[in-house]
């Protein structure tokens, strides 16, 4: 089915082409219309064609070495998958199935070609919107990489929440001991030594309650620092997990990259031996 120019126009990948270049384009490309549950392409294909998405939706999955079915991306309007075999010319490492009915535009790359031999300042039209996703990525990763949990946590305090992360800091610590010592030895000495004009005699009653409203005071606050403890080791474990799967994902990606490896020395060797 021919494609439209309006359609187009509303790719972000074309989005900076000139209205003969989009003619262009929209001469070579396709628009394929998808069943729910059909495969747009499988593992191993020829990665000749890539899809930008119209509407619908489309899983982009793969299998990893425990044979589970893991989901590489989920393109919504406007944004394109296969296009990394297409313009390698190698063969498609994921398999897109579309989840519903979905409209794609197809783009070949004999396609990019045509437009490239036609018009070639549009190729640096696409590379910019190619760039601007990049960075747009490599952001991302950057600033989940350097997520630090206490600074996200400091961010989202409140005034309360940091006076209590300070009384409990300080109530935790030596010099809340000895001062707090010094202090009740004086205090005690002072009023033993004033006996009867003493304004807090022995059994030191007035102590004893000021004592209690301290006990009273300091331990719902130290209850609010630890549930903010608590809150940033929950935060840390989180962003733990998500760098252990990214990990993980990197370590499965670089696994099949070595078995096509040795699968290709292995076609390399049997080759050889035939001539030989």
């Amino acid at each position: 089915m021919p494609c439209d120019r309006t359609i187009l126009k509303e790719v972000p990948l074309f989005a900076l082409l000139d209205d003969e270049e989009m003619a262009v384009l929209a001469e070579q490309v396709e628009l394929k219309e998808f069943s729910p549950r059909q495969r747009i392409y499988k593992t191993g294909d020829a990665g000749g064609r890539g899809y930008v998405m119209v509407s619908g939706a489309v899983r982009v999955q793969t299998v990893d070495e425990d044979g589970q079915e893991v989901v590489v991306d989920q393109p919504v309007a406007g944004e394109f998958f296969g296009f990394a075999s297409m313009l390698a010319g190698t063969p498609h490492q994921t398999q897109a199935v579309a989840v519903e009915a979905t409209v794609c535009i197809e783009v070949e790359s004999r396609d990019i070609a045509v437009l490239l031999e036609t018009k070639p300042l549009a190729g640096m039209d696409m590379l910019a919107v190619l760039g601007r996703q990049f960075h747009s990525a490599e952001a991302l990763v950057r600033r989940r990489s350097a997520r630090n949990p206490n600074d996200l946590i400091e961010q989202q305090s409140t005034l309360g929440e940091r006076i209590a992360d300070v009384v409990a800091r300080f109530g935790g610590s030596w010099s809340f001991i000895l001062c707090f010592g010094g202090t009740l030895a004086v205090y005690t000495l002072t009023n033993i030594r004033l006996g009867l004009r003493a304004w807090d005699p022995y059994p030191f009653i007035l102590l004893n309650l000021f004592l209690s409203l301290l006990a009273a005071i300091q331990a719902p606050v130290i209850m609010m620092s630890q549930n903010r403890q608590d809150t940033k080791d929950r935060l840390r474990g989180e962003l733990d997990y998500d760098v252990n799967r990214r990990a993980a994902s990197e370590i499965q990606g670089l696994a099949r990259k070595l078995n096509l490896i040795g699968e290709k020395v292995d076609d390399i060797e049997e080759e050889i031996r035939r001539k030989a």
